[in-house]
């Protein structure tokens, strides 16, 4: 967009701000890039006056400068002087440009005191709400605004396509008159009555007033109105206007005029404009061997006019017709003189034009532009085959458009019977070249049709075919199907690579689909990172291997940033018109199979089942749930502990506890965390779960440590999307200054495919982590596809090693030898080892033998309440 201002809309904005203010319990104001307030501060006088005491002007204007320089962070915080009182600047872009900023100030809760007086009715949020509600913002500003540019470039490109319709439109018209008034060079008729012809055919064509042809009397210095057109009969001033003085007709001096409504006029012209009631005019001279004999003119009196080149050219081209009519009068018993006059129109009309003779199949003549326009086809002898075709003999008049495959140029086609120079009857042809407008129609359906980032056909092209496949398999009692695909927390690869890595993944995947054979020209992209193919019924036997083709392209690591990433994919299938007969039903099967496979794992292909499609109904109902107990400060979340056991020790006692979230919703009841945790890290939802969780646990940790215990530690689980989170450390910090925990005694589990993902940033994040005494420990182990090598590369405390390789211990040669390697390799390099899932005595002895200290399992104990916990372990 070359005007970002457009975008900005005060009054939504406006209505944006006092809304959120009112349902968050905070104080905004928009900023624009400039510097310039948008919005109103919200609240009454006291309460701003209140804010301005508190936070200076030069603050929040600093925060801005910041933002404008600042190419990666969205949301900044700021110190302020006050303890209770938060400020952040949110700033909202679009195509990396930045549009606005927004001030949020907050007034905390829990940092409040008794010493501190706020003016009545003072909106106060919770912590935890103010840095959710930053977030919320942060995304709901810049869908408004994304969702305003797509709107305004829409609007431009309707916009456009109107004025180039208007364009055709009158193309067409102004092509038909000027064929109509070629017509009128042979006819019978005397020269005034000629002339009268085309004045009316081409004052109908300019949708004006009137016009008329003006004759010089030589030697009386006088002119007389030999023929006129006037719109409405009555007001005809044919009769009044002869022997009018020259000196009366001040454009009567050899020159052309094009005077519009509102030109500047010399007095002559404004004289005769009021005296004749004209607001606009066009005076082109007639020559006759040099001299000028006689003057076209046109006019309108009815409303403004304001005379467009296209308009200009058009007269000029008529008066030239009428020029040429009048020497041929002059000279009508010459052939020569005929011809060379004729020539002259033809040559300089700005359209190609021959003139044929289908009787002997002779070309009588073609004009410079013609031979322009089919340069290609005269160099090889392909004009006659052309020019002779069935197609241009059929009729004797037409109009039509056709493609030169030897010119590559898109044409307009007129053609019409007239009598030649010689008295015979011929074809003649007038040819304009519409190749740019076909260019920009074909534009137009590209913008309609395609995505603009990766090429594929968009979500409107893909409802309008599928709904053709469906009409057209139901008719053949055929069948076809729906292939519905997500790419897996692709926005991970967005948070940590950046957004322009994220763009060429898309554009990678979208190549390599066109790729798959059948199903090149039926790919679409729906939005985001979910893509569609349909594979029609002509395609359908091969299904089984359009599906394994698709699936093997996500295989294979895709090489970003230098580095190599997977990215997989789910997949819901749908066969229609067997699952559905209408383009809503279908996707909405396809996205339930989709919503299947993302539920039993990501990775996989899950064919559309009516027995899973309540499952489905389910979902909505924990994400809707979800969402409520999350902006409830996570009261309906509840941490259990598993104890972990030093079994080196005597007694085999308990050091410490792993922290796992449950679930207990006052809607749904308990809920499994493999169904809701998968659901709050797709919705983004893990953040404040998660935060409530590593704030808890080291609460109860401190506890523990306090009464008797100072050994003891808490194990928390960080998940991806927490982890990726650019603000992740200072959050870590902030749990161990309010909760006063020893660092050490928190560790902080990451899972192994996580840690290996993106390498270089991992390792900067958990070294940073570990500088504030917190440990790490990387969980699962032996699970994803990392090399031993990448133990020592991060920056660890602790291996977990899965439950997958103690399960087989004393039965599996492959699971002794992975579990003692793993410990051998930890001893080295000076790095714990827990093993978890130990669930039977003969598994904890074979551990125990093999020097492996610390023990998690049922065989201790379940994840249990903090009540039972500690009546068991905190002695």
């Amino acid at each position: 967009m070359n005007d970002d201002t457009n975008l900005i809309d005060i009054s939504m904005l406006q209505q944006l701000q006092d809304q959120f203010c009112c349902a968050d319990h905070l104080y905004l104001m928009c900023v624009d890039k400039n510097k310039g307030v948008v919005t109103k501060p919200f609240g009454t006088e006291e309460q701003v006056g209140f804010l301005r005491t508190q936070v200076d002007k030069h603050a929040y204007m600093e925060l801005v400068d910041q933002m404008q320089h600042d190419r990666m962070e969205t949301v900044v915080e700021r110190e302020t002087a006050q303890d209770f009182m938060k400020l952040c600047a949110v700033s909202t872009k679009v195509e990396d440009q930045l549009q606005v900023v927004w001030i949020v100030m907050g007034i905390i809760k829990e940092r409040l005191t008794p010493e501190v007086h706020l003016p009545e009715g003072m909106l106060i949020t919770p912590e935890d709400q103010f840095y959710a509600s930053v977030e919320f913002l942060s995304l709901l500003s810049g869908q408004l605004f994304e969702s305003r540019r797509n709107q305004m470039i829409a609007q431009k490109a309707v916009e456009k396509s109107s004025v180039s319709e208007l364009a055709m439109e009158y193309q067409l018209h102004r092509s038909r008159a000027m064929t109509e008034i070629l017509q009128m060079m042979d006819s019978d008729n005397s020269f005034e009555k000629v002339v009268e012809d085309i004045l009316r055919e081409t004052c109908e064509s300019l949708e004006i007033s009137g016009g008329c042809l003006l004759r010089e009397n030589v030697g009386e210095n006088t002119a007389d109105m030999i023929c006129e057109y006037t719109k409405e009969p009555d007001k005809s001033i044919l009769a009044e206007g002869q022997h009018i003085p020259i000196d009366a007709l001040p454009f009567y001096n050899g020159k052309p005029y094009m005077i519009s409504s509102d030109s500047i006029m010399p007095e002559p012209f404004a004289h005769l404009f009021k005296t004749c009631h004209i607001s606009a005019g066009i005076f082109e001279p007639i020559e006759i061997q040099n001299r000028t004999a006689m003057y076209f003119c046109v006019y309108d009196n009815e409303k403004t006019r304001i005379w467009e080149n296209r308009d200009i050219k058009f007269v000029s081209d008529v008066r030239r017709v009428v020029q040429s009519i009048m020497l041929k009068r002059i000279a009508k018993n010459s052939l020569a003189s005929s011809y060379t006059s004729l020539e002259a129109i033809l040559e300089n009309t700005g359209c190609g034009i021959y003139v044929v003779d289908y009787h002997t199949n002779s070309i009588l003549y073609m004009n410079h532009k013609f031979k322009e326009l089919f340069s290609r086809s005269i160099a090889g002898n392909h004009l006659e085959k052309m020019l002779f075709s069935d197609r241009e003999t059929k009729r004797s008049q037409y109009y039509e458009e056709i493609y030169s495959v030897v010119e590559e140029r898109w044409l307009d086609v007129h053609k019409t019977e007239i009598d030649w120079v010689d008295g015979r009857k011929v074809a003649m042809c007038t040819l304009y070249d519409i190749t740019e407008k076909k260019i920009y129609q074909k534009e137009i359906e590209n913008q309609a049709n395609n995505d603009f980032l990766t090429g594929l056909f968009n979500r409107m092209r893909c409802e309008q075919d599928l709904g053709q496949f469906i009409r057209k398999t139901r008719k053949k009692d055929a069948t076809g199907a729906l292939l519905y695909m997500d790419l897996d927390d692709f926005k991970h690869i967005n948070d940590g690579l950046g957004h322009q890595y994220g763009d060429i993944l898309l554009k990678a995947i979208s190549h390599s689909l066109r790729r798959v054979d059948g199903i090149e020209n039926t790919c679409y992209r729906m939005g985001g990172d979910e893509f569609v193919v349909i594979v029609p019924d002509s395609m359908y036997p091969e299904l089984e291997r359009i599906v394994r083709d698709v699936t093997s392209i996500f295989k294979k690591p895709w090489f970003l940033k230098g580095e190599d990433y997977y990215c997989t994919m789910s997949m819901g299938i749908v066969y229609f018109p067997k699952d559905g007969e209408t383009v809503e039903e279908l996707v909405r099967k396809a996205d339930i199979a989709l919503l299947s496979a993302k539920r039993r794992g990501k990775n996989r292909v899950e064919y559309y089942d009516e027995m899973d499609a309540s499952s489905s109904y389910r979902r909505l109902d924990l994400e809707k749930n979800m969402r409520t107990a999350a902006m409830n400060a996570c009261t309906e979340f509840e941490v259990f502990y598993q104890p972990i056991i030093d079994v080196c020790q005597p007694g085999e006692p308990c050091c410490g506890a792993e922290a796992l979230i449950r679930w207990n919703s006052s809607a749904l009841g308990f809920v499994n965390p493999a169904d809701f945790i998968p659901l709050a890290e797709y919705l983004g939802l893990i953040n404040p779960i998660g935060e409530y969780v590593m704030k808890n646990a080291a609460l109860r940790c401190k506890y523990w440590n306090d009464m008797g215990h100072p050994e003891y530690h808490v194990n928390v689980n960080l998940s991806v999307v927490q982890l990726l989170q650019n603000d992740i450390v200072k959050k870590v910090a902030k749990v161990l200054e309010e909760t006063r925990i020893i660092p050490q005694n928190l560790t902080l589990e990451v899972t192994e495919s996580l840690a290996i993902n993106d390498m270089v940033r991992m390792k900067k994040i958990l070294s940073e982590i570990r500088n504030l005494g917190v440990r790490v420990a990387l969980d699962d182990f032996g699970t994803g596809y990392s090399s031993l090598n990448h133990i020592r590369e991060m920056p660890l405390d602790v291996i977990k090693i899965d439950r997958c390789f103690i399960e087989h211990l004393g039965e599996d040669d492959f699971s002794n030898a992975f579990v003692r390697m793993v410990s051998e390799l930890a001893n080295a390099i000076n790095v714990r080892v827990c093993v978890e899932g130990v669930e039977t005595k003969r598994q904890r002895d074979i551990v125990k033998k093999m020097g492996i200290r610390m023990i998690q399992g049922f065989f201790y104990g379940k994840p249990m309440k903090i009540e039972e916990f500690e009546k068991k372990y905190l002695i």
